[in-house]
């Protein structure tokens, strides 16, 4: 995970998704899952969700090749006053939203730092800096395992495969960085531009 700033909301979003969720909340103020699903007006932010983050999902910085999903960071049951809120959308494959379900454990994408999460080549598993204190150190942890970041086989491979077809020249830097940051960004921390081949034994 690197840290994601949050984009502007897009002119058309709070007629189309806020205004509409709110007249929904005022008549049904705690609505239970299958009420939400109902009124799933955040679903028409998804195609400006996905441009506004470039494609890359907040908590895999993963290209999306898909539209991927619409992530309310705050569970929309719990926070119901969140559920149509530009601020609380998070976008993310539809297989890691599901994952995160209503955790509140997760560290937030908006909030992390990037020094907090490193990436261990060549198993390209994620770890959390060694040098952050014991309890930030949990949270990452956490954070990784709730996800399933490193025991979800695809996330792993994928990471690989990326860093393999960039070592071979199959693609550049500029195309890494856009659609894989944190990829890129520990390419440059750990010095490996010239050394990946090498590691993977190409």
């Amino acid at each position: 995970m690197i840290r994601v700033s949050l984009k502007p909301e897009y002119p058309d979003f709070n007629m189309r998704v806020r205004q509409p969720g709110r007249t929904f909340l005022g008549a049904t103020p705690n609505p239970n899952s299958k009420q939400f699903k109902r009124k799933n007006y955040w679903t028409r932010a998804l195609s400006e969700l996905h441009a506004a983050y470039a494609g890359v999902c907040a908590y895999t910085a993963m290209y999306l090749p898909d539209r991927g999903s619409v992530d309310h960071f705050r569970p929309k049951t719990a926070f119901p006053e969140l559920a149509y809120e530009w601020s609380n959308f998070r976008l993310a494959g539809g297989r890691i939203n599901s994952t995160k379900g209503n955790s509140l454990d997760i560290l937030d994408p908006f909030e992390i730092e990037d020094d907090w999460f490193y990436l261990d080549i060549p198993s390209c598993l994620i770890r959390a800096n060694s040098n952050l204190d014991k309890a930030l150190k949990g949270r990452i942890n956490l954070t990784i395992n709730s996800l399933g970041l490193n025991s979800d086989d695809i996330y792993v491979q994928e990471r690989c495969n990326i860093l393999i077809a960039f070592a071979q020249g199959q693609i550049g830097h500029d195309f890494l960085k856009e659609r894989y940051p944190f990829l890129a960004r520990e390419i440059l921390r750990q010095e490996l531009l010239d050394q990946l081949a090498t590691i993977f034994k190409l």
